[in-house]
């Protein structure tokens, strides 16, 4: 197995990120392609192979293989606008996933790389029993504004009144997971504004990948975005002590861009 690189995807202010493992694929099991975030310090890997000018991109986890990974395409997408080295102040990339086919953008930003992409469309539909799920969070069963979001795999989208309220959260990490998988959800992304408007902060909760906790989840803020229209700004990460942020931007049609910078760590 090659090593991987891995990247800091979706820092801020140049820092923190969520560190992600880079790989060109090869000749791996699906068991192997699992167990190598652990190995190297990452919940996620990204594994990347080139057809005809086009890459196409793998997400794992400890539990298994993802249809969609925001935060990790962000990570694939400056590793390979890096090599490309083009001479071009932007780089213009084809992708495509088990499930579509979409280009990206990269540019340099100082010693980091900006990335630019459309995670796919966002689907919304009412969360009819998220009692378990809630309570799992702490929050009372009849937590109100809650609703069901996916881009790919669904997730339970809960908002709070503010910041204080969201790094208060101590979710019950086995009921929480048992409570996703029993509704068919990745998970829960729990969200608050922040006193600027358009900003916001969020954890995300994604046990039944085997991620606790995610640094950052950029698919959830492209629903979050969809959701609310309009530009965000969201950080991440803070409740683990790293820094962490996406921006996303919602169009009248619904569909969503989604920015974010990495930085090659290793």
């Amino acid at each position: 197995m090659n090593t991987p690189t891995i990247v800091n995807a979706c820092t801020r202010d140049g820092r923190g990120g969520n560190p992600t493992a880079v790989l060109t694929d090869g000749d791996y099991t699906d068991a192997e392609r699992s167990a190598l975030p652990a190995a190297h310090g990452a919940s996620h890997a990204v594994f990347i192979a080139d057809h005809d000018g086009e890459h196409r991109l793998r997400f794992f986890t400890a539990t298994g293989e993802l249809p969609a990974c925001g935060h990790a395409t962000a990570a694939a997408i400056a590793v390979i606008a890096q090599g490309a080295d083009t001479g071009d102040l932007v780089t213009t990339l084809r992708l495509r996933t088990s499930r579509r086919a979409f280009t990206a953008t990269a540019h340099p930003e100082g010693t980091q790389t900006r990335v630019f992409f459309d995670p796919g469309p966002v689907a919304f539909r009412d969360a009819e029993t998220p009692g378990p799920i809630l309570t799992a969070l702490g929050l009372d069963a009849d937590h109100p504004g809650v609703r069901i979001a996916g881009v790919a795999r669904e997730r339970l989208l809960v908002p709070l009144p503010d910041p204080a309220a969201l790094a208060e959260l101590k979710p019950d990490r086995d009921a929480l997971k048992d409570a996703c998988a029993a509704a068919g959800l990745l998970g829960a992304y729990v969200h608050a504004p922040q006193a600027t408007p358009g900003r916001h902060c969020a954890r995300m909760f994604a046990p039944s990948i085997g991620v606790p906790e995610d640094i950052a989840n950029a698919n959830g803020t492209a629903c979050l975005a969809a959701g609310l229209g309009g530009r965000i700004i969201v950080d991440m990460g803070d409740a683990l002590g790293v820094r962490a942020r996406i921006e996303a931007s919602a169009g009248p049609d619904g569909t969503v861009r989604l920015s974010a910078t990495a930085a090659i760590a290793r």
